[in-house]
C-alpha cells in the first residue's frame, strides 16, 4: 500500500481546501478519514507520510458525545513524538495543545471572519513561516483557545487571541486560524445550518461584512497558504 497523508475530518462540510492543492503539487497522496462515520480500532502513525487534523464545532472535552476525540488526542501525540509531520487546524490545534498537557478553554470573544495576525520573531526562523510576515490577515472561526504546551515554539498571535500558531517538536504544527480557505468554502460555511444558527446568536458578527471583505483579503491568505502549506507538503514528501 502506498503511503499517504491522512486527513482527519470531524464534520462533513469541512475539507482541507487549498491543502489538497499543496499536497497534489508535491505529488503526495492523501485520504480523508471521516470520524463521525469511521472509527478505526487501531492507529499506526508510521503508516502515514503525515497527519492533518481539521476543525469542527465540538470542543476537545466532548468525549462522551464524540468518543473518537479521546483516541484522536492519543494519535496526535504519538504522531508528533514519532517525528511525523502533523498539522492541526482550529480544533486540530486545540487537540494538539491538549495532547501535550495544555489547557483548552473558551476565549473571551469569538473570532469569525477576517482578522489581523502577527507572526512572532521565532516564526522568522521556522521552516513553514519564514519570510511570511510579520503582519497578515487571516480567516477565523473559533470560540475556544488554549495555553501553549510546555516546550512549544510560539509562532503567531492576534489582538483577541494570543496563541494563534505554534510548533512542538520538529514538525508538529497547530494553527488556530484557517489558512486553507477558498471563496467557495467561506460561502458554504456561512450558509451551513449549524454555522448559520451560531451566527444568529453572535450579534457582533455580520456575515455580509465577511462576504464583502473576502475578495479583498482572500488573495493574501492564499499567498500565505501557498508558502506555508507548500512547505508542510514538502515535509511529508521527504518521508516518501
Amino acid at each position: 500500500m502506498t503511503k499517504h497523508v491522512l486527513i482527519l475530518r470531524h464534520v462533513p462540510h469541512e475539507s482541507a481546501g487549498t491543502l489538497e492543492n499543496a499536497l497534489a503539487k508535491a505529488d503526495v497522496e492523501f485520504q480523508y478519514l471521516d470520524l463521525l462515520h469511521e472509527y478505526p480500532c487501531s492507529f499506526n502513525c508510521r503508516q502515514f507520510l503525515g497527519l492533518i487534523v481539521l476543525g469542527g464545532g465540538m470542543n476537545v472535552d466532548e468525549v462522551q458525545k464524540h468518543p473518537f476525540l479521546g483516541n484522536e488526542i492519543k494519535w496526535i501525540r504519538q504522531t508528533v513524538e514519532a517525528g511525523i509531520p502533523l498539522l492541526g487546524i482550529c480544533l486540530g490545534s486545540q487537540m494538539l495543545a491538549k495532547s501535550f498537557g495544555a489547557r483548552v478553554y473558551s476565549g473571551p470573544i469569538k473570532e469569525i471572519g477576517w482578522y489581523p495576525l502577527e507572526l512572532t520573531m521565532a516564526a522568522a526562523e521556522d521552516r513553514l513561516f519564514a519570510d511570511c510576515g510579520p503582519k497578515l490577515t487571516v480567516f477565523q472561526w473559533h470560540g475556544d483557545t488554549f495555553d501553549l504546551p510546555k516546550g512549544a515554539v510560539h509562532l503567531a498571535q492576534s489582538p483577541l487571541c494570543r496563541n494563534q500558531a505554534f510548533r512542538i517538536g520538529p514538525s508538529g504544527y497547530g494553527l488556530q486560524f484557517h489558512i486553507e480557505m477558498t471563496s467557495e468554502m467561506i460561502e458554504n460555511w456561512l450558509t451551513e445550518s449549524v454555522n448559520a444558527k451560531e451566527l444568529t446568536a453572535v450579534d457582533y458578527i455580520d456575515p455580509q461584512i465577511i462576504r464583502q471583505k473576502t475578495p479583498q483579503e482572500l488573495p493574501g491568505l492564499q499567498i500565505l497558504a501557498d508558502k506555508v502549506l507548500g512547505r508542510f507538503a514538502e515535509l511529508c514528501q521527504e518521508r516518501m
